[in-house]
């Protein structure tokens, strides 16, 4: 984040002898991203913060990938990978099942009915998009609430829990994991860090926490995923001698925060605009995009649905989250279905959705898009829920 926050009791001077009423010290811990060269965040612990007294292995669900080979266009179904009896005892942290991904991202699905463990990723920031369900989370830096549509900012090395509210049912829940900070793009910034005016959002949008949530125990277990492994991510076991949530106050830049899609301020134009145009945050050597109700094209001759591109540089990775997605009519795509459609194919609409769109006006659509800029390969959930018949939609014939 690039504005600043604070929360909670902080002294006057950072770095400076900062005690409780009985006159012992806090322990300050300095959490930044890039070394001491960037965004930073101070935060004042009761306990040692890094007092661990056990370290074990924790096994992760599987993280293999496979090669999209042959090249194929993907059509991936990951709410069938779900029901109802295994949802209710799934958490949003273990349960997660790797959908696609490559060294700079990676794409899981979850459906969440259960707390999850403490947790904590130092390999790069996630970004998760709630395509239901309601809930909170709770962070060393406080607790936010989230709801269907947000999308829910940790930054790296974050500790954190998904307490899901299964009032109304479990939370799907859509994780992208970078290896890499997550932020809004750059073009929307300012050289100090504000939104811009041209930007489709504004801090106001941004909701991080209001207050700290002070937690006690001793003998504190949290889930960590780090760097190593053959598949360049493993997990460790924790045991801490006080708390995480043990702290009385922060102050700085570097936080976590919700965001909902339905705050994004869609740009339009007189003909189709490109996917740029809707994008809506960027780690290292991929984007986020998001698709959103809109008024289309108003050219008198616009074709609103987009035309044909080939991905010569990028992967791109499609979830239907709401709506009736025009340019995917009759190619069997629904609400909660992930397209991957891979650079070295032309990839377009379905050949009826052309004469379709024409004259329309708005689009009912929501869909969150991510493009890299390395190849995806397939997960254990990718390969589960693959139609295997979708690469063959826009001929209207069968492999």
């Amino acid at each position: 984040m690039a504005f600043y926050r604070r929360v909670g009791i902080v002294p006057p001077k950072r770095h400076t002898q900062f005690r409780d009423d009985a006159g012992a010290l806090y322990y300050e811990e300095l959490m930044g991203e890039e070394g001491f060269s960037s965004d930073s965040s101070l935060l004042y612990h009761r306990g040692v913060p890094s007092a661990i007294v056990a370290a074990e292995v924790w096994d992760l669900p599987d993280q293999a990938t496979e090669a999209n080979h042959p090249l194929k266009p993907r059509h991936l179904t990951p709410h069938a990978l779900f029901d109802a009896d295994t949802a209710a005892g799934t958490d949003a942290v273990t349960g997660r099942r790797l959908l696609l991904g490559n060294g700079d991202v990676r794409l899981s699905y979850v459906v969440a009915g259960a707390p999850s463990p403490l947790y904590r990723n130092a390999i790069g920031d996630e970004c998760v998009y709630v395509e239901s369900g309601t809930g909170t989370v709770e962070t060393v830096f406080g607790v936010l609430p989230y709801r269907t549509g947000d999308y829910v900012l940790l930054p790296r090395a974050t500790t954190h829990r998904w307490l899901p509210d299964t009032t109304d049912g479990p939370s799907r829940l859509y994780a992208i994991e970078a290896n890499s900070h997550i932020a809004p793009p750059r073009r929307y910034l300012s050289k100090y860090g504000q939104l811009l005016e041209h930007a489709p959002y504004c801090e106001r949008d941004l909701h991080g926490p209001e207050a700290v949530h002070l937690a006690e125990g001793r003998d504190t277990e949290v889930l960590v995923k780090h760097r190593g492994g053959p598949h360049g991510v493993v997990g460790t076991r924790f045991r801490y001698d006080t708390h995480p949530f043990d702290v009385v106050g922060w102050d700085g830049c570097l936080y976590p925060y919700t965001f909902n899609i339905e705050d994004y301020m869609p740009l339009t134009g007189k003909i189709h605009q490109p996917p740029p145009v809707h994008q809506v945050f960027e780690g290292d050597r991929f984007v986020i995009c998001n698709f959103v109700p809109r008024k289309v094209d108003y050219h008198p001759l616009a074709v609103p649905v987009p035309y044909y591109h080939s991905n010569v540089d990028s992967d791109e990775v499609m979830f239907y989250a709401g709506g009736d997605y025009e340019a995917r009519k009759g190619s069997g795509i629904g609400i909660g279905s992930l397209t991957l459609h891979p650079g070295g194919h032309a990839h377009g609409p379905q050949p009826a959705a052309l004469e379709a769109s024409l004259g329309a006006e708005y689009f009912d659509e929501t869909a969150v898009m991510v493009d890299t800029f390395r190849p995806l390969e397939l997960g254990e959930g990718g390969r589960r829920t693959d139609d295997g018949t979708y690469a063959w939609v826009w001929a209207g014939r069968q492999a």
